[in-house]
């Protein structure tokens, strides 16, 4: 991939680090982070790699918070510069991935708060993760037939529409929770509130949904 094609521009990123001897697009996701940890900065192919690799990563997150912005592929951009300027600090590369959704969500907040506005209803195409198992809101199949596979759009349409219907406060703490798997403490971070109120929100909001999906929960 060009380094033309990638969505950062490099005159905002500087100081770059000799190349490692194998070819980048060898490495594992671990080895490449490990590699754009060393010297100052990311040498400039080893970082291409890994916006290649985790590009739709963030701009999944970005879309599941921010689906009318206009302006999404600005905050991406701004989301890899943080990496780049920020990867020597993260400590555990095993975790880049929740990392690098922490970097976006934070950027999304700090806009807002910018904005001081509420964003439009959340876009929910992906499936939902539910760690905890308080809700689970996946349909199982082996081999879905055509009845199935209409039933299951019906349903997260009307998961889509059930989400869009709840409070912004509860809205962002349901997705953050269940979409991007965080922890309770992350999100309390994250939003500026204390743990207990993001654990009262995620509860009103789960009784809300499950409310409004009964029927289909039940079936």
């Amino acid at each position: 991939m060009s380094s033309e094609s990638l969505p950062v521009s490099w005159s905002a990123v500087e100081a770059i680090a000799p190349q490692a001897a194998m070819p980048v697009e060898k490495l594992s996701n671990f080895d490449l982070i490990l590699q754009c940890q060393e010297g100052l900065r990311p040498g400039k192919a080893l970082f291409a790699e890994l916006i290649r690799r985790y590009h739709s990563h963030v701009e999944k997150v970005l879309y599941h918070l921010a689906p009318d912005w206009t302006d999404r592929a600005d905050l991406s951009q701004e989301v890899w510069i943080r990496v780049y300027r920020n990867i020597k600090r993260l400590q555990e590369p095993g975790k880049f991935r929740g990392w690098l959704s922490r970097i976006a969500t934070n950027l999304f907040y700090d806009e807002l708060r910018k904005r001081k506005r509420i964003s439009t209803p959340l876009s929910l195409d992906a499936p939902l993760n539910v760690e905890d198992g308080e809700m689970d809101w996946e349909i199982a199949s082996d081999d879905p037939g055509p009845a199935e596979q209409l039933a299951t759009q019906e349903f997260y349409d009307q998961l889509r529409t059930a989400i869009a219907d709840l409070p912004e406060v509860f809205r962002t703490t349901i997705v953050l929770r269940e979409i991007e798997g965080m922890a309770y403490e992350e999100i309390a971070e994250i939003t500026g509130v204390t743990l207990g109120t993001v654990k009262s929100r995620i509860a009103r909001a789960r009784q809300r949904l499950q409310s409004q999906l009964q029927g289909y929960l039940e079936d």
